[in-house]
């Protein structure tokens, strides 16, 4: 239909709590989907977010690169 936005094609979840701030997902993400939070996990990181999550292919770099396995991706 012209003139509605493509629905996103992934989508991903991070684990906040388990994430340690790597930032290794960040430059990995081909759309630049995922950015550093502000808030502070229980370990006392900055956890990784999705900032952009209508651009999200479900391509799964950046579950692929995650040293800690805290990215889930859907297709």
């Amino acid at each position: 239909m012209p003139g509605t936005a493509p629905l996103p094609k992934g989508r991903i979840e991070i684990d906040f709590e388990r994430c340690k701030a790597c930032e290794l997902c960040i430059p990995a993400c081909p759309k630049n989907c995922i950015e550093m939070g502000t808030g502070t996990n229980r370990q006392g990181f900055a956890a990784a977010v999705f900032a952009r999550p209508g651009d999200c292919t479900g391509c799964a770099v950046c579950a692929e690169c995650c040293p800690d396995v805290c990215i889930q991706v859907w297709r």
